[in-house]
């Protein structure tokens, strides 16, 4: 099983991760800001991996702590989970649309972090959530999974649609990028014989 536990404490953020690459899509996800709750739920589900998140922030000040710091161990933990990356097919991605809203979304696993992050969210906040904070969170995740990841917006006027057709889209072309590829399933896929 391709698993990793992430335990995080700053004067920050307290935070407990655990992560399933080969799961079912169960989560438990306590944040303490709703939307990203509700947005990595949405992960959990289309990408099929269990994330298991317990956060304490300091979210009397704001909610940028937390999203970054639950980003930045999102992609620790996949980075452990997904080991010298052996037999993984290591590229995937997803154009999706969410009503008005289509994104794209790729992914190679090549262990060379490089966020390509292009949404126009055109409000400030869903709900409580400041929206700049999504590309926070990507920035998070990319830091510490080593990742090349392109986000990219077709179309969309609607802020909540575009945020959460992102994490859909992220999820499902991380889900392809992370398969078995059976054929291979022994190999690193790269010509260099390591993803470093």
């Amino acid at each position: 099983m391709r698993t990793a536990k992430i335990e995080r404490a700053t004067a920050e953020t307290d935070i407990s991760l655990s992560l399933n690459l080969d799961g079912t899509g169960k989560c438990e996800i306590q944040s303490g800001c709703g939307f990203l709750d509700h947005c990595l739920t949405l992960f959990a589900k289309h990408s099929g991996f269990d994330v298991t998140l317990a956060c304490k922030g300091d979210t009397y000040v704001d909610f940028h702590h937390t999203v970054e710091d639950v980003g930045i161990c999102l992609g620790e933990a996949f980075s452990a989970a997904i080991g010298d990356m052996r037999g993984i097919c290591r590229y995937g991605h997803m154009l999706l649309p969410m009503d008005e809203a289509l994104i794209l979304c790729a992914a190679d696993v090549s262990g060379r972090g490089v966020l390509c992050f292009d949404l126009d969210i055109p409000a400030s906040k869903v709900g409580d959530f400041d929206t700049e904070l999504t590309e926070e969170f990507f920035l998070g995740f990319i830091r510490k999974s080593n990742i090349t990841l392109h986000v990219k917006q077709l179309s969309g006027k609607n802020s909540h649609h575009i945020i959460e057709g992102s994490f859909k889209a992220f999820a499902r072309a991380l889900r392809m990028a992370v398969a078995i590829d059976e054929k291979n399933k022994d190999e690193i896929p790269s010509t260099k014989g390591v993803l470093i």
